[in-house]
């Protein structure tokens, strides 16, 4: 008899463990599938993004960008916020460009504006923005990136007295800026950054954006953030507090920002992510007080954080979760063997890019 009992209970272990290792598998085959979906939607309109991403990094040099902006003004300001938008620079490689912009004459206030509305979007990001959350959305999104360019870098230059201006100048014989070489061959530049450069400075962060997408699709309630964050104001703030330290980049925030509202998270709290979560990090902080102080910090911040709100606000009185989970599910539904084969190759482009190399890109891009 107490052989009987062992052995019944040596077989009810075996088929618990069984058990679990089915859930362990099923779960994991459902981040797969729920990742894959979300590669298979982005891809298109992502290897599009790297491409035209190629074509202004070849095309458009870095002094143009500087020798616009050195001047005090709202023009200034206003052009630095322009010319930053469809930049494809994250929110750690925009640091060293605005660092040599301080260096080469622009001011505060045009520094931050491009500082401010860079991170936020780029052609890659504008592109992916369209393929995930819709037309609408991302039009929204880019408006609002230039806006707060503008608004950051208009308050910081009225708050910053002209005795402060001054930079550092730059003093570097081997500046590449200042000593930009002729002759190379630009289309073979097209494809080098668009399909090399660029997904190696991003392809970490999009990846884990990607899959961090489909863990929490395949693993999250869908009603979580309704049941416990059901005030506007206080998903907005929440979010808020969480992406103004957390470093990650404008196209790697679009998969997360879509899982956050399948979760039940109104959309204008996920713009405040997609603002606040690419244009501030730990890094980009410290690299403002470092070149500009305190004063240009708080500014910068405090403006950031009420451009956000007011953004997150005014989108969720133009667009509900519902339209983009339909627009979600269209093109889910539609998804076929050209979009799964652009997901092979995105996929290709980004395990390509986080496998170590031999020699480090020495190049600035996001």
């Amino acid at each position: 008899m107490p052989g009987i009992m062992l052995i019944s209970e040596n077989s009810s272990l075996t088929c618990v463990k069984f058990m679990k290792k089915g859930v362990l598998m099923e779960a994991v085959v459902s981040i797969v599938i729920k990742s894959w979906d979300v590669m298979a939607i982005m891809a298109p309109y992502l290897l599009l993004g790297f491409f035209v991403a190629g074509v202004l990094s070849a095309f458009v040099p870095v002094s143009f960008i500087e020798n616009h902006l050195g001047k005090r003004g709202l023009r200034q300001i206003v052009k630095a916020s322009l010319l930053g938008v469809p930049i494809p620079l994250c929110s750690c490689s925009v640091i060293p460009v605005t660092a040599s912009l301080r260096r080469h004459g622009a001011t505060k206030g045009a520094a931050i504006s491009f500082l401010t509305s860079t991170p936020q979007t780029g052609v890659d990001s504008i592109a992916a923005t369209w393929g995930l959350l819709g037309p609408l959305f991302a039009v929204f999104r880019m408006v609002v990136a230039f806006i707060t360019g503008v608004v950051c870098g208009a308050a910081v230059e009225a708050l910053t007295p002209p005795s402060e201006e001054a930079g550092d100048g730059c003093r570097d014989e081997h500046c590449p800026t200042c000593n930009r070489k002729n002759g190379v061959n630009k289309w073979k530049q097209v494809f080098v950054y668009g399909f090399g450069v660029l997904p190696r400075d991003i392809g970490r962060a999009l990846l884990i954006g990607i899959t961090l997408s489909g863990l929490l699709g395949a693993t999250v309630p869908e009603d979580f953030f309704t049941r416990y964050l059901n005030s506007e104001w206080l998903s907005m703030l929440a979010v808020m507090a969480l992406g103004i330290p957390l470093y990650v980049c404008s196209t790697g925030s679009i998969p997360i920002a879509l899982a956050m509202i399948g979760m039940g998270l109104s959309p204008g709290a996920a713009l405040v992510f997609l603002i606040t979560g690419p244009a501030t990090n730990a890094a980009t902080i410290a690299t403002v007080f470092q070149t500009m102080g305190r004063r240009a910090v708080i500014i910068y911040l405090a403006t950031l954080a009420g451009c956000s709100l007011a953004a997150g606000w005014l989108l969720n009185r133009i667009i509900t979760a519902q339209i983009i989970t339909e627009h979600i599910h269209h093109h889910a539904a539609e998804a076929g063997r050209f979009e799964q084969i652009c997901a092979l190759i995105l996929a290709g482009l980004l395990i390509s890019a986080v496998l170590p190399r031999k020699t480090k890109n020495c190049c600035h891009a996001g």
